[in-house]
């Protein structure tokens, strides 16, 4: 009996601690924190895992470290790197920085101004046009005598990349005045005439200058400008060394299309000296051409006509 009393305390005393679970997870609990038992690794692998996918997962199943934002300064070299293969890439194909480093084409443009040139259109084969502002390389010597700067080297970078005009360039900027084919005279103080039409050239023309020179040099002339080459004048015409003036030199004054890097389009510096470089109307007057369109159809409306006389001909041949 007493063996029996002892056994049912013994079951009385197991129910009632389970029936205490307040008292008997306190210990449970403390062996988790201090112990780093498996039960307490898996209770934090619960609270945690909450916000863990598999893929922030490293190997093992430990939790990877989000990768941290690469920082500005590291970025930069790269921003700087691809900023200058843009620049460098627009001077070469797109446009041009130039400065104007003589009055020769007053007051159209002044010594120091800054000009855009496109040399974008003579890639797809377009040719200078009279009127136009060109920039173009020395055909032959003709900034012999001319003072050249030292650039230091920080000024050869930036016109390495086209944000400043090149000292080393031996380039120049003036008007077209005649084309391949084209008939220039200058008689007395003018006016100019191009293939037998004058020329008013009063809007561009350096106030107080004559549109022609009375002098030996080259001042009067008369010439035909063969097919491949452009005749060149500045607009201060009693102050500019240009197709006139350099007669003797192997092109007879003349400019080879190949040598022209392209229009200038834009004044883009000094801010108040900013305009476009428009070609004059008087260019745009009536038989000024030296090769007039021929009367009739232009060549695609023919090419389109013979295209359609061709199967009505086949057509009648088939019925006789």
């Amino acid at each position: 009996m007493g063996d029996v009393a002892v056994g049912a305390r013994s079951g009385h005393d197991g129910e009632e601690h389970r029936g205490r679970p307040a008292e008997s997870a306190v210990p449970a609990a403390d062996s988790a924190v201090t112990s780093g038992s498996d039960s307490g690794a898996a209770e934090d692998d619960r609270v945690t895992g909450e916000h863990t996918t598999a893929e922030d997962q490293g190997p093992g199943g430990t939790a990877r470290t989000p990768k941290k934002p690469r920082s500005f300064w590291k970025e930069l070299p790269i921003l700087i790197g691809i900023a200058l293969v843009l620049a460098l890439l627009i001077k070469t194909f797109l446009v041009q920085a130039f400065s104007i480093p003589s009055d020769s084409m007053q007051n159209t443009l002044q010594q120091g101004d800054r000009v855009l040139v496109d040399k974008l259109t003579p890639w797809f084969g377009s040719e200078p046009e009279r009127g136009e502002v060109v920039v173009f390389h020395d055909p032959d010597n003709w900034l012999a005598g001319e003072p050249t700067t030292d650039p230091n080297a920080l000024q050869t970078f930036l016109s390495w990349i086209g944000l400043m005009p090149s000292a080393e360039e031996k380039d120049l900027i003036k008007r077209v005045v005649g084309v391949g084919g084209d008939t220039i005279e200058c008689k007395n103080t003018g006016p100019l005439t191009v293939n037998g039409k004058a020329l008013n050239e009063q809007s561009y023309v350096y106030a107080g200058n004559t549109p022609c020179s009375q002098d030996d040099q080259g001042g009067q002339f008369k010439v035909k400008v063969p097919e491949g080459y452009i005749w060149v004048m500045g607009d201060h015409r009693q102050n500019s060394r240009d197709s006139r003036y350099n007669q003797a030199d192997k092109n007879h004054g003349m400019v080879p299309v190949k040598d022209v890097v392209g229009r200038a389009v834009v004044v883009a510096w000094p801010i108040n000296r900013w305009n476009t470089l428009p070609v004059p109307d008087t260019f745009d007057q009536p038989g000024l051409s030296a090769q007039p369109a021929a009367a009739g159809l232009p060549a695609a409306p023919q090419g389109l006509a013979l295209a359609g006389v061709v199967p009505v001909v086949w057509w009648r041949r088939r019925k006789q």
